[in-house]
């Protein structure tokens, strides 16, 4: 009897995972995806893989001119390794916001400090892409090497460099690639980066710094969703947040430390807080739901370069431009839920 009742609990088992399973073979021994849809009370635990391509700054001082380069990044990365809904496979480090071995160094120190050493971290570009000179790097075929064996999802949110420099030396992977996320583009050429009320204009940096690896995605139709200036311009850290990092673990306090020197600039430019742009990528990573996207076009014009106060026609810039127009098919993100900046804010310090 006990033999018969393990029997019909094995076949029952095999029958259940065999119809709820996500394929089926048809005539011809090839997979198709079955649509029949879960039972309600079955809860998917899987989580995403992705990639992470960055160019950390966090606590740095300018090289260029006085002052603390930007803190975002670092809101982005560790935002997503505090998520329990993604895996992070690599963490690949870009120039941008400082030098590629501060970048690296930086990576480096979030995966030791706050993920326990666990994501591998690799040193990537160190300038944009030189059409008459490709030379690849250990990030570029770091990421190779994890595309040939899974799809992944991407948030690239420096310089697009390294994608693509993959995109160049291996076009066959750009199917493995699901999805890169990125921090660039505009409505209209005249749609200003507005920095407080002193009439400061900040550049598109990650399209400025290289426009090829914008062009060489959408030549290899690499899907790509874009978390513009539109969007993170709605979102703010004011002094009371950085507050609340503080009370956190230690990554967020880390964060909130670094992130005072950063928020005393935008306030000495009439703001009263600063925007996390990369922030908006990441939050897309683990809850799409939160932002509000639609379907565009984008394309790249060039125009009078709007960030040199009185530019009369003597300077012009390539602009990443996104609308209902002729161009590639891009998800453009540009509104919030209501309840953004509180769950934000926990993402945080749960």
């Amino acid at each position: 009897m006990r033999l018969l009742l393990s029997f019909l609990t094995v076949l029952t088992y095999l029958t259940f995972n065999f119809i709820s399973s996500p394929f089926t073979e048809n005539n011809s021994g090839e997979s198709e995806r079955n649509t029949t849809s879960a039972p309600n009370n079955i809860i998917s635990t899987a989580k995403t893989p992705i990639w992470i391509d960055t160019d950390l700054a966090v606590g740095m001082k300018r090289y260029t001119r006085p002052g603390y380069s930007d803190v975002d990044d670092g809101y982005a990365v560790l935002q997503l390794m505090k998520s329990d809904k993604v895996e992070i496979v690599g963490i690949s480090a870009v120039f941008g916001n400082t030098r590629i071995d501060d970048a690296y160094r930086i990576s480096q120190y979030m995966n030791e400090e706050f993920a326990n050493g666990k994501i591998p971290v690799y040193k990537g570009a160190g300038e944009a892409i030189n059409l008459n000179e490709v030379k690849t790097n250990e990030a570029v075929e770091a990421l190779a090497s994890a595309l040939k064996t899974q799809k992944l999802r991407i948030m690239a949110v420096g310089p697009a460099t390294n994608v693509g420099l993959l995109l160049l030396l291996y076009p066959e992977l750009s199917s493995q690639i699901e999805e890169v996320v990125l921090v660039a583009g505009r409505r209209k050429h005249t749609d200003y980066f507005a920095i407080g009320t002193q009439g400061s204009r900040a550049k598109d940096l990650n399209f400025d710094l290289d426009n090829n690896a914008f062009r060489l995605m959408f030549e290899n139709d690499v899907p790509v969703t874009l978390c513009p200036f539109e969007i993170s311009n709605l979102v703010w850290m004011k002094n009371e947040d950085l507050d609340a990092l503080s009370k956190g673990d230690k990554g967020s306090k880390w964060l909130a430390e670094n992130s005072r020197p950063w928020l005393a600039q935008w306030v000495s430019q009439g703001a009263d807080g600063f925007n996390p742009f990369d922030v908006l990528a990441s939050h897309y990573m683990i809850a799409p739901e939160d932002i509000i996207s639609e379907q565009l076009n984008a394309r790249l014009e060039i125009h009078i370069d709007d960030t040199i106060p009185g530019n009369e026609k003597e300077t012009f810039k390539q602009y990443l431009i996104c609308d209902e127009g002729e161009g590639y098919p891009v998800k453009y993100c540009y509104q919030i839920v209501p309840d953004y900046h509180e769950k934000l804010i926990n993402s945080f310090i749960k």
